[in-house]
C-alpha cells in the first residue's frame, strides 16, 4: 500500500470511529493531525470537567489520552483494544487550558502494539504522559476498508 493510500485509510477509519464516539464528542475533542501510527487531538477544559479542587479531573486527562491512542492504533484497519494503559500526571490543568494530546506508536510485538501519548498545555508545557498497549484484533474496523 502506497502511503498516501495509507493515509486515506487512516483518515477514512478515524472519521468512521467518531461518527460512533460521543464520548470524544462530549469532549469536544478536534482531531489537528492524522497519519498512521499516530494522531494528535485537543480540547479545551470546561467547567463541568473540573473537579472539587477546582483542577481539570485527572480522568478527563487521561481520557483524552485514551480518545488519541485509540484513534492512532486503530489507523491500520483491524479492531485494536487497549489491553494496558498508565498515567503520569506532571502539572494540573485549570480551567480553559487548551490540552493537546499527541499519540504515536513506539513499536509492536506480533499482535501487541505500544504507544506513548504526550499531553500538552497551549503553553507546550506537558502536563502529563501516558503510555499504552494495545492488542491488534483479526476484525476489520470498518468491513470493506481492510489495510492489510
Amino acid at each position: 500500500m502506497t502511503a498516501s493510500a495509507e493515509q486515506t485509510l487512516a483518515e477514512r477509519l478515524v472519521a468512521a470511529m467518531r461518527d460512533r464516539d460521543g464520548f470524544s464528542a462530549w469532549l469536544a475533542l478536534e482531531v489537528i493531525a492524522l497519519a498512521p501510527k499516530t494522531c494528535t487531538v485537543r480540547m479545551a477544559v470546561r467547567r463541568e470537567m473540573l473537579n472539587g479542587f477546582g483542577v481539570c479531573h485527572g480522568g478527563v486527562t487521561y481520557a483524552l489520552a485514551d480518545s488519541a491512542l485509540a484513534f492512532a492504533s486503530n489507523t491500520h484497519g483491524r479492531v485494536t483494544m487497549s489491553v494496558d494503559n498508565g498515567i503520569s500526571y506532571v502539572a494540573t490543568v485549570a480551567l480553559g487550558d487548551v490540552l493537546t494530546a499527541a499519540a504515536e506508536e513506539e513499536s509492536v510485538a506480533g499482535r501487541l502494539a505500544f504507544y506513548r501519548v504526550m499531553l500538552r498545555k497551549q503553553d507546550g508545557a506537558t502536563v502529563a504522559i501516558f503510555r499504552g498497549t494495545v492488542y491488534r484484533t483479526n476484525r476489520e474496523l470498518v468491513p470493506g476498508e481492510d489495510g492489510a
